[in-house]
Parts: C-alpha cells; sequence; structure tokens
C-alpha cells in the first residue's frame, strides 16, 4: 500500500526570507546556523544552475575574502541535504537549494542536457510507487532518486 500523503500548498521563499526559513529549519533540526553555513547557502540560492561543492566554494571564498576548502563545503551541502535545504543532483554531483525548506517530497528533477538547466517537480503517486517496490523487496529507508534528462523549451526551440 503507497504512503499518502496530505495534499498542501508549496510555500516558495527567495532572498532574505528563503535564508530566515533555512535557518529556521536548521534550528528545529538541532543544528547551529553559522557565519559559514549562511554564505554556503546564500551563494547555492543565487545560483540559478546546479553548482558542484568546488564552483560554491571558489563563490564563498571570494565572498569571504580567503580560500575556502571544498571539503568544508561539502560537509554543509550534506547538512543541508539531510535537512532538506538542499536537493543533490546525483548525476551530475551538484547541488540546488530547495526553495521551500519546510516540506518533504522525493523531487523528480528535469535536467536540461544541452544548457545544464534544472527543475523540479513532486509527484508522490510515482515516488511512493518506487519506494513502495523497494520494500517489496526487502529494502528499508528506500529514498527514490528520480532523474530526466533531455531538453529544456528554451534549448529545443
Amino acid at each position: 500500500m503507497a504512503t499518502q500523503h496530505k495534499h498542501h500548498d508549496h510555500s516558495e521563499h527567495s532572498g532574505d526570507q528563503l535564508v530566515e526559513e533555512a535557518a529556521d529549519v536548521l534550528r528545529e533540526a538541532g543544528e547551529q546556523w553559522t557565519a559559514m553555513r549562511e554564505d554556503v547557502f546564500r551563494v547555492l540560492a543565487d545560483r540559478a544552475r546546479p553548482a558542484s561543492a568546488y564552483d560554491i566554494a571558489e563563490d564563498v571564498g571570494k565572498v569571504r575574502g580567503k580560500r575556502v576548502a571544498a571539503n568544508s563545503v561539502y560537509r554543509i551541502l550534506d547538512l543541508f541535504v539531510r535537512a532538506n535545504l538542499a536537493k543533490r543532483i546525483e548525476s551530475a554531483n551538484a547541488y540546488l537549494v530547495n526553495t521551500h525548506p519546510g516540506c518533504r517530497h522525493d523531487c523528480i528533477f528535469l535536467i536540461c542536457d544541452d544548457c545544464g538547466q534544472a527543475e523540479h517537480f513532486d509527484d508522490d503517486k510515482l515516488t511512493n510507487a518506487l519506494r513502495d517496490g523497494g520494500k517489496a523487496h526487502g529494502y528499508t529507508n528506500v529514498r527514490p532518486v528520480v532523474e530526466l534528462r533531455g531538453l529544456c523549451g528554451d534549448c529545443a526551440s
């Protein structure tokens, strides 16, 4: 039997409101919202396309005026993914900010093979079916990772 989620409206955030929402979510998870974490989050939120930890480290270094190690950024990004503040594009080893951090879904990513743009949509019926399929095969803590590749509307025209 598929897990049912109550329908709800996403609250999309941007700018300082997004940063405040992310800080609140992280604190509610029992974590600290440090200046470094805020810098990483702001840099990630300012990007329109998925970014690697190295790209983020470079940009955070510019903001801070000193070199920032990519492995430090990786640890922060891993925390952000666990806390649902960011999503990882597995096939590209890149990250996107979650503009509705208080909302948990298994996102389905659409990734443009030409320009690299990525967007997501939620389809609980589909991802719950995948989760249930994994459970039917004896797996626990199943986490669907779904990425669809193709050409975005701009690149296709």
